[in-house]
């Protein structure tokens, strides 16, 4: 059961954890308080945007921060799975005799930045798919479990094709958000500027460990979610489909394929997350409406016609959100 001082206890240190990083980020709070809501919620994060927004300095401060074991991985398209996973080493002992040892790679750390992810070839990206989902490696037969709590901020290049290779579906649907990092406003720049003119150092301290980043998690886990707003977010997730029974008019028009049951896990866990930010004991509507893009942009599948009237996925679910508030007469 979910108590007073759990509560409190959690505001305080939310509190802390922004502060310590906006002294390192400018600007982008969106974005922040998105990979924050999904690290608590035990979700990995694809971080998008052009060269120079932030994308890395922001998750090498989450490293700092949080406390956390960091691993950068920078994707080329020569990576190769064991440059990530770790591999068997042939070793000799004092008396000569040698013998097989594991010598783990990169991948075993709490947070790993997945820097310019859609670089390496599928053989390799594949080599986060276990990890992603299950929190353990297998490598020559053998599972090895990793540390928790644990991890994949990714950052990738919209705009870059070239030497690019796109993250399969499956990989896609294993991050529980997709965020887009926007370029800064005016005032931002000119604070970014002022500041690295002094120094590019990161300052941030760090202030919540694991232990109590888990506990974080334990906490936003007991809050209660009704069953209106519960049916609300399943109904969301059920409109993407084109095909089914609860689909939204948007959906038959510009989609071929909607969201997999984990965008409505997300929803839920998600929410209860916001819900505590907010200084709330319970998820509301306007707590799944707002987490609605980063959860769906990345699961739905255009069609042609989408694309040939250059609708983009976050227009689309802005009107499958009217469109099932609509319908379901919620205010």
């Amino acid at each position: 059961m979910i108590n007073e001082k759990d509560i409190n206890d959690f505001s305080l240190k939310i509190k802390e954890i922004y502060e310590q990083i906006n002294r390192d980020v400018i600007g982008i709070k969106e974005v922040i308080e998105g990979t924050v809501v999904a690290m608590i919620a035990g979700g990995n994060v694809l971080l998008e945007g052009v060269p120079g927004v932030g994308k890395t300095r922001l998750v090498r401060t989450l490293g700092r921060v949080f406390g956390l074991p960091f691993s950068r991985i920078q994707f080329t398209p020569d990576l190769m799975p064991a440059d990530v996973t770790g591999t068997n080493m042939v070793v000799k002992d004092d008396s000569g005799k040698t013998s097989f040892e594991f010598q783990p790679g990169p991948i075993f750390a709490s947070i790993i930045l997945a820097d310019e992810i859609n670089r390496a070839t599928p053989k390799t990206q594949s080599a986060l798919l276990e990890a992603m989902q299950e929190h353990k490696v297998t490598v020559m037969g053998v599972s090895r479990p990793l540390q928790e709590p644990f991890f994949v901020l990714a950052t990738q290049n919209p705009i870059e094709q070239d030497g690019t290779y796109p993250l399969p579906e499956a990989q896609m649907d294993r991050f529980m958000f997709k965020i887009l990092v926007p370029n800064p406003g005016l005032e931002d720049l000119m604070t970014i500027v002022n500041l690295t003119q002094k120094t590019m150092a990161e300052v941030a301290d760090t202030v919540c460990s694991g232990e109590e980043l888990l506990k974080m998690r334990e906490t936003a886990n007991n809050i209660p979610v009704a069953t209106d707003v519960l049916t609300y977010a399943m109904i969301l997730v059920a409109a993407t489909h084109p095909t089914g029974e609860y689909a939204s008019e948007t959906a038959k028009k510009y989609l071929r394929l909607g969201a997999s049951p984990r965008a409505g896990q997300a929803f839920i866990s998600c929410g209860k997350v916001k819900a505590l930010i907010k200084g709330r004991y319970n998820v509301a509507y306007e707590d799944i409406d707002e987490l609605a893009t980063m959860i769906l942009r990345h699961r739905i599948k255009l069609n042609f016609e989408a694309v040939a009237d250059r609708v983009s996925p976050d227009t689309i679910i802005e009107e499958i959100i009217k469109e099932v508030r609509a319908k379901y007469k919620i205010k």
